[in-house]
Order: C-alpha cells, then structure tokens, then sequence
C-alpha cells in the first residue's frame, strides 16, 4: 500500500475527480454491466425529468436514492439497466419557447406556423442536457446517458400510440365535452390533479345582483349571490335547493322586494338606520310578504342581465332545482352559466337549456379573452374585466351590493395565472368503479416506503379518481393517433407507425403534428365518403411518461421477451409530489392494460426547502448552487447528508450548506484517520524489515483479543443489518447504523488497540490486529459502496495493493455475505455497556474538574449480569483502566448496594389513559417499595388501583447511596438506568509518579506532532531536569509505560552525543511541580 497525507490535506473533492477520471479509463459502469449481464435483471423504472432547467437538491436527492439502490442490487446478484429519460413534450418546453419568442395568444402560434413552432421547442430540449449529464455524473450516479430515452422519439411515441390504442380497444376512451380546470396562460385545459398543483390565498370581487320576477304582482326579484362576477354576462338559467323555505321580502328603507331562501335573509344589506340600532339585524331592515318551497319556484322567468344569449330566451333564463345548492353562503340562489362551472354544466343539461355536445357556446376563448358575443366586454381578459362587468350591473340597478372575499384558488402550476373552469371538447379515460376496484387491489400489491403515503395520501387520492383528461390543445407532444371522417361516423386509431403508414401510403418518419397533421385515410365506405383526418390535439405529457415502463424500450415492437418476463418493474423512486403525478399514472396505465401495478417497489423522498423553510428559488437565490458545495466538500459528503434526514421518510429537508461540512467532519475525517493508521503502521512494519504487509485471509484470521472479536462480530452484524433493510428499502435505518459502527471503528477500535497497532505488543499481535483492521475496513468500504461510491473507491485502490487477485474496482466487488457463525453478541453487548462504564466515569471526572491525566485509584462497576462482569473483569479491564486512567477495578451484582429505587409515573403516557385515576395511581407507584420496583421489572407489568402499568408507564430511578463516612468529594456515582458507575475520587500519593508520567507523555507527543512527524518516523526523546526533582525516579518507575505509549524510553540528555541533530525541543515549567526540558533528536543506532 502506499502512503497515505493527513486528513487536515486530504481534498475530497480532487480525489472524487480523480477517482471519475479512473472509472472513464477502465470504462467502469459499461464494465460492470457487461460483467453482469447473465444475472437475473432488476428492473428499474426512472421517471424523466423535464431539461428546462439545471438539476437542484431535488433532483440530485432523488437520483443519490435510486443509485444507492442499484448499486446495492448490482451488489447482490443483479443485472441492472440504467438508462436516463427526459420529458421533452408538453407545457414546460412550450412555456419556455413562449417566453422566448414573446408569444402571447394562440393565433401567433398558427400565424407562425406549427412546424417552425415546434422545431424552436424541439431545439431548446437538448439545451440543458451536457449541464444535466455534468451534475449527475459528478454527483456520483452510474447511469447511461448515451443510450437515453427521450419521450420524442419516434420509438418512444409509437410505444405511446400503442398503449393508447389497447385503452381504445377496451373501450376506456372517450370524447366528452365537459367542464374543466382551463389554463388561460397555457391556453388548454388540465386535468384534476394539474388543478390541484398550486394553490394561492387571493382576494376576488364578489356580488350580489337582482333578477327581476317576470310577471310578479310585487315587482319581486331573486337575488343570486356569485363569486365569479366576470361570468355574470354568461349567466342562462338560476338554481334554487327544492328543499328550502324561500321568503319574499320588501325593505322597508327603499320599497324593494326580493326572493332569498329564509336561511340566508341574514346575508343581504341591512339599512343605514337599522345598523345604527343597537343590536340590529338585516331581518330587521325586512317585510316578509310571503313564504313558499323551493320547488315553487321551478319554471318562474326572470328579465336576463345582457342581451348577450337572447337567442336562448326560448329554454333559459328561468329557474331550475339541485340538491348541490347549499344554504352556508350566498342567497339559496345560484347564477348559473353552465360554459363555466361543473354544477352549472351538468343542472343546465338536465334541465334542457342546453344540449348535450360541443353545440354550447362558450364566450370566452382559449387566451381568457371574451368573445364578439359579448360585445360590451370583446377582446378583454375575463379577471381584467371583472370590475367594469359589476360596474355594467349597477348601472342597470340590479346590484344588490358588492364586496370581496378571501378563498383559495387554483393557479396554473407552470404560468402562475389563475385557472377558470371552462367547456370544451376533450378526450379522456374512463375511471369507472370497476376500475378503481382494481387500482385500489393492485395498490395493495406495491410495497411503499414509508407505507403511510401508500396507505393515506394515495389511497385517499385512488379512492376519488376520476376520469382523466388525457388531451391537450397544444402544438408540442405526441399527437393523438385519432382519424375520423367529416361526418363523425368514422373512427380509426392507429396503434403503429406501420398502420398509419398501409391506410394513408404514406411513409412516416417523424410522428409531430407538424409531420402527421395532412396526412389523410380514404374512408373504407368510399371516395363519395371522402377521407379521415386526424384530431387536433396531443397527448397530456403525463400520459407519456405513465406509458414510459413500455414506450422506453419500444414494447411490443422491440424487447417483448425481456418485458413480459420482468413486468412488474422492481423499482422506483420520486417526491412525494408525484403520488397525484408519476406514481399515479403508472399503477393507472398498468392496471388498464395489464391489470397489474406497474412497479413493485417504491421509495417516496420528501422535498428540499431552504435553510429557512421555504421553497427554493432560482430567482431568489435562497440556496447555494449544488456543484459549488460539492466542488467544496465532495459529493460523497452532499449524498450522506441529504439521506442521512428526515427527508427519506417523505418529510421536507431544511438544507444547510453546514450540515454538509458537519459530514466531513463527523464521518470522513475519522473514516480517513482510521485508514491512513492502518497504512502508516503497514508501512513501520515494511520500514522494520518485515517485508510488504500482506494481511491474513478473513476466512483464516482467528485473535483471542476481545476488541479484535468484538469488531469483527460487529462487522458481520453491520453486514446482516444493512442486507437486511436494503432489501427492504429502509434506507434511513441503514445510514445511522453504518455511521454508529464507523464512530465504533475509529473511537473504539482503533484509539483502544494504538498500542498493538503500534507494534508495541509484539509483531505477530501487530499483524493480527492490522489485519483485523485491513478486513474490517475493507468489508465496511464494500458494505458502504452503494452510499459513497467515490471515497470506497479511493481506499479500496490503496488497499487492494496489499492483496492479489483483488477486483479492478470496488464496484465489481460482491456485496459482503455476513458470516453469522462469528457474530458474538455478548462480546458486542459488554463492549457496548463498556462504553458506557467510560462515558458515566468521564462524566464524573467533568463534574469534578478532575482531567485523565490524574490518576485515580478505584472504579466500581455495579450491574446484575454476571456475564458482563465477568467480561469487564476479564477480557475488558485493562482498556477501561488505560481509558479511564484508574489503578483497579471491582465489580458489583447487588444492584440496591449502592443505590435506592425509586418510582416515578410516566404522566406524558398514562395522563390521557387514566383520567382521573391519574392523581390515585401516581400516589401509590411513588409509594412503591424496593422490593416491588424489584417485582416489577422482573415480571414487566404491575397492577395498581385496578390499573395495570407496563414497562413504558413507570420510570425507575436509581438514587445513589453514599457509602457511610464518605463525602461527595471523596466518591461519586453515575448511572443510565442500566450501569452504575463509582469512582473513588480521594487523592493518593502512590498515583503521583504514574500522573507526572502522564504529563510527561502528553508533552512529548504534542511535541512530535508540532515538529510535523509521522507516527511511523523514530526518533530519539532527551529529558533534562530543570531543577531539583524526583524526576529521575518517576522515569526509571514509569519507564514501562512511557515505552509502551511513545515506543522508546526518555534518554537522559547527558547520553546525547555532541553531533546530534537536534529536530525540536521545548521547555517546560511547573508540570506537576516539576520543569525539565524535551529534545527530538534524528535517529542514531550509536546512541543506543
């Protein structure tokens, strides 16, 4: 192995570069594959993204969690194609052109042609793709770029068309006219999830208007209360509930009567007089002249606000009866102008004021904009004419009052405008109930995680799936492969490139509207039947990538084996925004088709805000770029930390650029040192004589040293976990475990055994120790391939040089097969709870201001398991006497000894459960004596005021008992519920010598590595006594453990030979009550 700098030099972001440079040499990822292919595949479906915009935390979060996976599957036994995708249709690109080219309406679209149209958005999909590649691949991913899938291509789109067609087929499409959430920014309908993209609180103008009674004796009008006031000119008939008690009233201010539904007399205006009255009402500012039902009023006409739609005065303009109005707002009378609200649509066509089809007029075309039948308002946007429309009504007189409201309302996701609901033709998928019955099993059959979105979130949102509509009045997409003749009679759908091209004998190269559009079909009846033209639309681009596990591989034209034989895919993964999106028109596609989900598995990400919470902006700027924290801290450190978070269980992640360095530091930088001391003492021993170090076989290494047991057991145990929840996607149980079992490698492993790394205890212990560490960090490197491809990669290159026969990289490498006959769990247990012995005593020592460097004479370790106290005793005890600094150590079983328990209810558990027993219970569980606390954690549970009380419900607190004659200052204790530590704190003089040698250690290491020396480099240590001192005495008594702790023993200075080259030196004064004088001379085989 070669050496290897200081972690405080080591860049890990140049090496991440080197090791990309490495894999382009050997062609890593291609490699792999091919070595794979014989494998079983492990399918993976990744969901494309739009190339409108470079990738963010978003994205680099979403692709880190489906290469982990991958990479773990490859591991394992897996052959796996990963190929990119991008979205390259639909509203994203066609916004972006739009902005480009100033395009407002959608004539400019026509007057500048489709074909130029669609070739700008054609050219501006490939823009971001070489930034998208650069990201990704720094980021760490292996994915194929070369052979991607793009949604225009010609193989993916007749992929689509032929999913289409099977929908088709099975009679699940439809031409409807309905309403639907309209975008006036993007000029087409959306569907009802688009719709509930985005949602702002806004404040509109609402009003109430009059409808003057035709033929009333009273002169009476209803009044209609509306939110939408811009329809007002649109408005045909006004509903009432059959079921309501409706009041004719007059005011008694201006003589004026009105029809409203009793419940809601309070909502109209009360008289200036009556507001003025202490306690007055609106009721009171009305005459009640007469009472009747609702359906009364069914049939009665009314004078109509404009004369826009006096053509349909035969059949509208009177009143009509639904159950959907509702008596918690407005006036119990709702205007209904069916080209623009569902309920209006549907109550219009039950009750015949218009038919059904595309025959409605609606007057407001696809910019927002009125149409010439509304001439007062043509040519203005609806919202912009909203307040002269109220004006219009209040010159008529027929304005009750007007005022505003704050609701919220649907925006268009892409261009930010408000939607309208407006009619017009549409094509959709039918969702009937026998379908949904089928979603709903075959959602059953996916495993989530976490399973609560599957179980909540998207069940909620299968439940109440409605038909899609799958159709765009667009220019950029996939075109709808619908020819029908002038007549409507006809209907042909092709399902192929080589059908459209037998009807039409016309050869096709490209499927774009620009390319297909003039394309005809003879009728099959005759030529006096003329020809069949396409529909104008495209396909919503969601059912473009719903149909991606079939279109990226050009199924059922290419690869039909390979499909049907791996259908279900085992694998995808996106936000949580994508349960209404992705998720949901995959599993509905498949289950059309095949009646089958489209995936197995799933993992759903939270989303990515800002430090403090918000969104991230690209115009704000809230976030630091991804490639500048990763050019500062490595992408290795960016992936650990963004799925070391609450952001793999689908909560939102506040990103902060200091948690990334909080990686580097916590987990790398450690990670690093514990290699870079393996390969330093690899290379003493070379430096030694003994030859390059070549480490014994895993399969052969046997080590009666319990740390060496114990790090191996925790490896084989770390091996079985993370298999184990890597199988089942619970990616966030695998990263603390591995991050616990590094902090376990390099804070216990390694700082314990520095001595037998060293060499210090022998060289035969020093090989089996250094090649306990050589195979543990190798399996650990292999266990944490899939997580941080690049730093694995970069150690395992060093360390495969100590071993033949070894992989070109770690990524051809096995996942590691835990050997479970190895796995001892009392030896990790005891090492576990020693741990806790040196952090209690630690504890202690803080409290007392007493430093390791004070030698302290006794610990008493109190604890009711014999096995651990005969491990702490035996196998463990001279680390916690080295770790703690303490001379003996004893040990305790009588748990009550030292302490007194005590018990304390769980008030935040049992509060809500007991009620008011609360206050009985708690007194008798504080009354409980020694002997029942006993009772009670042996058997778990405890009856009490007829309650029973588990573990969970009761604390035990252990108090300790001084012994008698001692005080606090002389002896301390610290506990966790479990251990019990003592430590014997008086000062004894026999310590002193073994605390000064301490010092003098300390001194001599500070100054090694103050003069820049490695461990692995000798030199001879001089002391000279600064003054008159035991000195001498402390060195020939401690000289044992100073050659143990620095490998040599402290030289008198008057042995140093007068042509020593001295390297450092320093003096010291008062250490201990002493002073001397530290010299670091070059190595000289003569002076010893």
């Amino acid at each position: 192995m070669e050496e290897v700098g200081e972690g405080k030099d080591f860049s890990f972001p140049r090496e991440e570069e080197k090791v990309l440079s490495f894999w382009n040499q050997i062609d890593a990822f291609k490699t792999q594959l091919k070595r794979t292919e014989h494998l079983p595949e492990f399918i993976f479906y990744d969901g494309p993204p739009f190339a409108t915009g470079l990738p963010h935390y978003g994205h680099i979060l979403a692709s880190t969690l489906k290469d982990i996976v991958t990479r773990y599957q490859t591991m394992t036994g897996h052959h796996v194609t990963r190929r990119f995708g991008w979205d390259c249709h639909g509203l994203p690109i066609e916004t972006e052109i739009e902005k480009k080219l100033g395009i407002t309406r959608r004539a400019q679209v026509v007057e500048m042609g489709i074909d130029k149209y669609n070739e700008e958005c054609r050219s501006v999909v490939t823009t971001f793709v070489e930034g998208w590649e650069e990201v990704i691949t720094r980021s760490g991913r292996w994915i194929d770029f070369k052979e991607d899938y793009k949604t225009m291509d010609l193989n993916f789109m007749e992929s689509v068309w032929w999913v289409f067609a099977q929908l088709f087929d099975k009679n699940l499409v439809y031409k409807g006219f309905k309403v639907m959430p309209f975008s006036t920014g993007l000029k087409t309908p959306l569907s009802n999830s688009e719709a509930k993209y985005k949602c702002k609180e806004v404040s509109d103008p609402d009003a109430m208007v009059t409808f003057p009674v035709i033929g009333d004796e009273d002169n009476a009008a209803f009044v209609a209360w509306t939110t939408t006031p811009w329809n007002l000119p649109c408005n045909l008939a006004l509903c009432v509930n059959a079921k309501f008690v409706y009041l004719k009233v007059r005011n008694k201010h201006n003589g004026r009567v009105y029809i409203v539904a009793e419940s809601r007399l309070s909502a109209l205006p009360a008289n200036a007089d009556t507001k003025k009255a202490k306690g007055g009402a609106a009721a009171d500012s009305y005459e009640v002249l007469d009472t009747f039902d609702g359906a009364s009023l069914v049939g009665k006409k009314y004078e109509p606000l404009f004369d826009y739609f006096s053509d349909f005065s035969s059949v509208a303009f009177r009143v009509v009866a639904d159950n959907y109005v509702k008596d918690d707002s407005g006036t119990g009378i709702v205007h209904l102008a069916p080209a623009f609200g569902d309920d209006d649509y549907r109550v219009c066509l039950d009750n015949n004021i218009i038919e059904k089809g595309e025959g409605l007029v609606v007057a407001v075309d696809e910019d927002g904009l009125f149409t010439e039948r509304i001439t007062h308002f043509f040519g203005r946007y609806v919202r912009d004419a909203e307040k002269d429309v109220i004006e219009a009504v209040k010159a008529k007189g027929r304005l009750v009052k007007t005022g505003s409201f704050t609701h919220k309302n649907p925006f268009c996701y892409r261009t930010d405008t408000p939607l309208i609901n407006r009619a017009g033709p549409a094509w959709f998928v039918r969702v009937d109930e026998q379908l949904k019955e089928q979603l709903l099993k075959n959602n059953d059959q996916t495993y989530w995680v976490p399973d609560h979105v599957k179980d909540n979130r998207f069940r909620n949102w299968l439940e109440d799936a409605r038909d899609w509509c799958i159709s765009r009045s667009r220019f950029w997409g996939t075109p709808l492969p619908i020819w029908i003749s002038d007549d409507g009679e006809e209907v042909v759908v092709m399902d192929s490139v080589d059908k459209l091209e037998k009807l039409s004998g016309v050869k096709v190269f490209d499927l774009h509207r620009h390319h297909i559009d003039q394309i005809t079909i003879p009728s099959c009846r005759g030529p006096e039947f003329g020809v069949l033209r396409r529909v104008e639309d495209v396909f919503d681009c969601w059912f473009e990538s719903g149909s991606m596990p079939y279109a990226y591989i050009h199924y059922p034209f290419e690869n039909k084996e390979l499909f049907e034989k791996n259908f279900p895919g085992d694998f995808v993964a996106e936000g949580i925004d994508q349960t209404r999106g992705w998720f949901y028109h995959l599993l509905l596609l498949s289950t059309a088709l095949f009646g089958k989900p489209a995936f197995r598995n799933l993992i759903c990400n939270g989303i990515v805000l800002d430090e403090n919470g918000k969104k991230m902006s690209k115009s704000e700027k809230n976030y630091p770029p991804p490639t500048e924290v990763i050019d500062e801290y490595g992408a290795d450190s960016v992936r650990l930390y963004l799925i070391n978070s609450p952001i793999v269980r689908a909560e939102s992640l506040r990103f902060r650029k200091e948690g990334v360095l909080g990686v580097v530091k916590n987990v790398f930088l450690p990670w690093y040192n514990a290699y870079r001391f393996l390969v330093q003492n690899a290379k003493r021993l070379e430096i030694d004589g003994s030859g390059p170090f070549v480490p014994t076989d895993v399969a052969t290494l046997r080590s009666s040293n319990v740390l060496d047991q114990w790090i191996y057991s925790a490896t084989q145990s770390l091996v079985c976990f993370v298999r184990q929840e890597m199988d089942g996607y619970r990616l966030y149980n695998v990263v603390p475990y591995l991050l616990k079992f590094l902090d376990n490698l390099t804070n216990i492993y390694v700082r314990f055994n520095r001595k037998r790394l060293k060499g210090r205890t022998g060289e035969d212990d020093c090989h089996i120790a250094l090649s306990t560490l050589y195979n543990v960090l190798l399996t650990s490197c292999k266990v944490m391939t899939p997580f941080t491809p690049f730093f694995t990669e970069t150690l395992y290159q060093n360390l495969r040089k100590a071993c033949e026969g070894s992989e070109e990289s770690i990524h051809y490498c096995s996942f590691p097969e835990a050997d479970k006959t190895r796995v001892e769990r009392r030896i990790e247990q005891s090492v576990t709870r020693m741990m806790t012995v040196t952090d209690l005593a630690r504890n202690i020592r803080e409290r007392h201001k007493l430093p390791l460097k004070t030698p302290l004479k006794e610990i008493t370790v109190v604890h009711p398991d014999a096995e651990f106290l005969d491990d702490i005793t035996g196998k463990l005890r001279e680390y916690v006497l080295e770790e703690l600094n303490v001379r003996s150590l004893v040990t305790c079983n009588d748990t009550l000894k030292y302490a007194s328990l005590k018990a304390e209810p769980d008030f935040s558990v049992l509060g809500k459960r007991l009620g008011k027993s609360m206050g009985l219970v708690a007194k008798e569980v504080r009354e409980m004596s020694q002997q029942d606390i006993l009772r009670f954690e042996e058997a778990g549970k405890v009856t009490i005021a007829g309650h029973t009380l588990e573990r969970t419900d009761i604390k035990i607190v252990r108090v300790f008992k001084r012994p008698d004659g001692l005080k606090d200052t002389e002896i301390d204790a610290n506990g966790d519920g479990d251990v019990l530590v003592l430590l014997d704190l008086r000062p004894d003089d026999s310590l002193y010598e073994a605390g000064v040698a301490r010092e003098i250690v300390n001194r001599v290491q500070k100054l090694r590595k103050k003069s820049g020396l490695e461990p692995t480099d000798f030199v001879e240590v001089y002391i000279e006594s600064l003054d008159v001192s035991v000195l001498q005495q402390v060195l020939s008594s401690q000289d044992q453990y100073i050659k143990d702790t620095i490998g040599s023993s402290l030289l008198p200075s008057t042995l140093m030979p007068p042509h020593a080259v001295i390297l450092s030196y320093e003096s010291f004064q008062n250490v201990s009550k002493l002073s001397f004088k530290i010299s670091l001379v070059k190595f000289n085989k003569g002076a010893l």
